[in-house]
């Protein structure tokens, strides 16, 4: 989040009382291009959809979970648009939770009076979508404020990936090694594994074949955990500043450094690292000294606890993809 040309002085905060008058003076709004808004949710649900259709063919066949397989049913769109409906679960589930987590930020730049768009959805044919993200436009002035964007959309995203991998996980089957069949070989999050302890008593995580809907949640984890990574100017960087903003660059550029070596169980780690290294690890200045309220300090704990739980140090197998 960058100022624009126009910067505004900064509003007077009140740190005498206990929630603050949090006051935020954003730039004149500028036009969203709703069209471009509405295209990219279409081809995203798109991708996802077609993604979907793979996963449930896979699934309804027992057959290991094969990603490159998706990139056939872009020909039956064609032959037998129809056949795409059994992806819809896929789709919608994924679609729901990227949904809520961008418009918890939405919501909570809009109630403070902070400038931001609409999300922006990133198609791909591999598991059919890069995320979503949205832009805020106005300069943030109170560490609250950016605490509040910041943790909306993890709190909310985790609402809805939380029943949706418990739904996932209730249609999901015992095939014996199926984990360890396929090129892609998913890493169980310590959510799912809790939630498979439950519902599968005695069951290893590998004889458990996730169903499209829980592998939807799959992701939804994935993604806040990155999120959540307390690095740069990601949701849990924006956190890590409301909270220790002297600290901030030092943090950033030791976990970047200490996700170097987790790239011998996932490429992907080593990847980040570097990017966010070189380009993730700074963030806007924020001159306020008014300190956090005990209830936001609790909701930092709580965003730790979704961290831990979502996240899982071999996403993908390193022979996978």
């Amino acid at each position: 989040m960058s100022p624009q040309d126009y910067s505004p002085p900064p509003p007077p905060l009140d740190s005498q009382s206990g929630g603050g008058a949090e006051y935020v003076y954003a730039t004149p709004h500028a036009r969203d291009r709703y069209w471009l808004h509405a295209a990219l949710f279409l081809l995203t649900l798109l991708t996802t959809t077609v993604v979907g259709a793979a996963m449930q063919m896979d699934f309804n066949r027992s057959q290991p979970l094969d990603i490159e397989g998706s990139y056939l049913m872009y020909s039956a769109l064609w032959r037998n648009p129809l056949a795409l409906a059994a992806g819809l679960p896929f789709s919608l589930t994924l679609l729901l939770i990227l949904l809520a987590h961008e418009f918890g930020h939405y919501l909570a730049a809009s109630y403070h009076r902070v400038d931001a768009s609409l999300p922006y959805f990133m198609p791909s044919p591999f598991l059919g979508t890069f995320g979503a993200f949205i832009r805020v436009r106005s300069p943030i002035y109170s560490k609250r404020v950016l605490f509040d964007i910041g943790i909306a959309g993890p709190l909310a995203g985790f609402v809805f990936l939380l029943p949706a991998l418990g739904v996932g996980l209730a249609f999901s089957k015992v095939i014996p090694g199926i984990g360890h069949q396929g090129v892609a070989q998913f890493g169980a999050p310590g959510l799912q594994w809790i939630l498979e302890r439950l519902i599968f008593p005695g069951v290893p995580a590998a004889d458990i074949y996730l169903h499209p809907v829980g592998r939807a949640a799959w992701i939804g984890m994935f993604a806040t955990a990155m999120n959540l990574l307390p690095i740069g100017q990601l949701d849990g960087g924006h956190i890590m500043y409301a909270f220790f903003p002297r600290y901030h660059k030092a943090i950033s550029k030791m976990l970047c450094v200490l996700m170097i070596p987790l790239g011998y169980f996932w490429f992907g780690w080593l990847f980040w690292a570097l990017v966010l290294l070189w380009l993730g690890r700074r963030h806007p200045v924020v001159y306020d000294d008014t300190p956090l309220t005990l209830g936001r300090v609790k909701l930092g704990w709580i965003a730790l606890i979704i961290f831990l739980l979502c996240f899982t140090y071999a996403p993908i197998a390193a022979g996978g993809l």
